[in-house]
């Protein structure tokens, strides 16, 4: 496998009470790269991310994480694999019970031997990046939804991980906040050299992030290319979902 990518997966199965969601799924993630995964609900694109992260496993197949095969690493080695991986949820996922500086320090104190002082520096420094230092020291409940998925990619990049996941970075939000996640996330990519795989339903957000674009459809990648040859897919189902949301 080139150490150019930084996931594969190979012939990839996945069933769940005997329907097939994932069927002899293949495709290559080059480093410092964004592929966004479309498709419609139920296609198995939030089962991919998960898989990505060990916390499904595949039926038949293989998935490699920085060349490393998932199926052949112990729980140690997952563990470690993991710490290379951030996860933006689609809502964000924060502790509501404590501050939005602890939530973005929670993986700094879980998981390194950081001093408080330079907790407190990274802290400021990431939430600096999404704009939000000054909000620092709020419950996530006093803080909009948008700036609630700022902090939850603050929290998602506080361990530098060379690949981050993104699940529907758009929901729930309005379109211009949704534009500012693009952006933040595309930063990410070009300052950071972050290999982004982001799901989306969100087809303007999926041409602003994507290097590449792969379209589920009933367990298979239907369609996979720039966002400029999926304009002039030969699939009609492809061009159809494209169209929607300005997608053309």
């Amino acid at each position: 496998m080139t150490v150019d990518v930084a996931i594969r997966f190979d012939r990839v199965c996945k069933s769940f009470n005997g329907v097939k969601v994932l069927d002899e799924v293949s495709f290559d993630v080059p480093r410092h790269t964004a592929l966004c995964i479309l498709g419609r609900s139920g296609t198995g694109k939030s089962v991919t991310l998960r898989q990505m992260i060990g916390l499904i496993q595949p039926d038949t197949g293989s998935i490699f994480i920085n060349g490393e095969n998932l199926a052949q690493v112990d729980s140690r080695g997952l563990n470690r694999l993991r710490k290379q991986i951030g996860f933006l949820f689609q809502y964000s996922a924060l502790f509501d019970s404590i501050s939005v500086g602890e939530n973005v320090a929670f993986p700094l104190r879980r998981h390194t031997r950081l001093g408080e002082a330079e907790i407190t520096r990274k802290v400021g420094e990431l939430l600096n990046q999404v704009g939000l230092e000054q909000h620092r020291r709020k419950m996530p409940s006093e803080i909009s939804g948008g700036m609630q998925k700022r902090v939850g990619l603050a929290r998602a990049m506080a361990m530098d991980p060379s690949i981050l996941l993104v699940d529907e970075p758009s929901s729930g939000l309005d379109p211009v906040t949704a534009v500012e996640i693009d952006n933040l996330l595309a930063d990410l990519k070009r300052q950071r050299g972050t290999t982004l795989v982001v799901v989306t339903h969100n087809i303007p957000s999926a041409k602003r992030i994507g290097d590449t674009l792969a379209f589920l459809h009933n367990g298979r990648i239907l369609e996979s290319g720039t966002p400029e040859q999926f304009e002039n897919s030969r699939h009609e189902l492809v061009r159809s979902f494209m169209s929607v949301q300005g997608g053309t």
